[in-house]
């Protein structure tokens, strides 16, 4: 039996829960965005990004997202670095952990062509950042300081939908994709899509997941 913790979006009928991840405090973010439908373009505006914090009160952090995607910390944890998918870009904000309020935002990484939308992210233990990239086919390495691309991963699918590390020692990474949205045809010639992969050798490890503390 599931336990809900908190309701959001009670005042919006059309959206659901996306992509959620602890901060380093122990608080559960978590983003929404508008109910696919089928054969009707995607709604614009119509989610937000949530705190639910260890007593189960919820902050409302940001308004009017599109599809609310990939959330990462910097190792020193003042920064928070968040995906909005449809922006085509990977943001960074100025994150005071003891209150997790937000501020300053600002583009650390511009999608480029052919890479897709940017989706799930990690980051590894050198404060880089490896965004998986829907419709590209390919996770991209990122430094966030350089704004600078270092690395491509290619998969044999198109839709890469979200990564993190893992392994004995957190040297893999585990990168997922969904067939959702393939017609027939984009489905024999990717007959992966919708697995989980693990790559190794990347030369980099990542950092276990910070536990929820509600």
């Amino acid at each position: 039996m599931m336990t809900p913790l908190a309701n959001v979006d009670e005042d919006k009928l059309n959206t659901r829960l996306n992509d959620g991840k602890v901060d380093p405090a122990g608080r559960l973010l978590a983003g929404t965005m508008a109910k696919e439908k089928p054969d009707v373009q995607l709604e614009r505006k119509q989610g937000s990004l949530y705190s639910v914090n260890s007593d189960l009160t919820v902050t409302k952090l940001l308004s009017q997202v599109d599809i609310s995607n990939g959330l990462e910390w910097s190792l020193d944890q003042r920064t928070f670095f968040y995906i909005d998918s449809l922006s085509l870009t990977v943001d960074a904000f100025d994150y005071e952990q003891t209150s997790g309020s937000l501020a300053n935002r600002r583009v650390v990484y511009q999608m480029k062509e052919g890479e897709g939308l940017p989706d799930g992210m990690a980051i590894d233990v050198d404060g880089r950042l490896w965004v998986a990239c829907y419709n590209g086919g390919r996770v991209i390495n990122i430094d966030p300081t350089t704004g600078v691309r270092l690395q491509t991963i290619s998969l044999p699918v198109t839709k890469v939908t979200s990564c993190c590390f893992g392994g004995p020692d957190f040297s893999d990474l585990f990168v997922t994709s969904a067939s959702l949205g393939l017609d027939q045809s984009e489905q024999s010639q990717q007959p992966l899509a919708g697995n989980t992969f693990r790559v190794r050798g990347l030369g980099v490890k990542g950092q276990p997941s910070k536990p929820f503390l509600g």
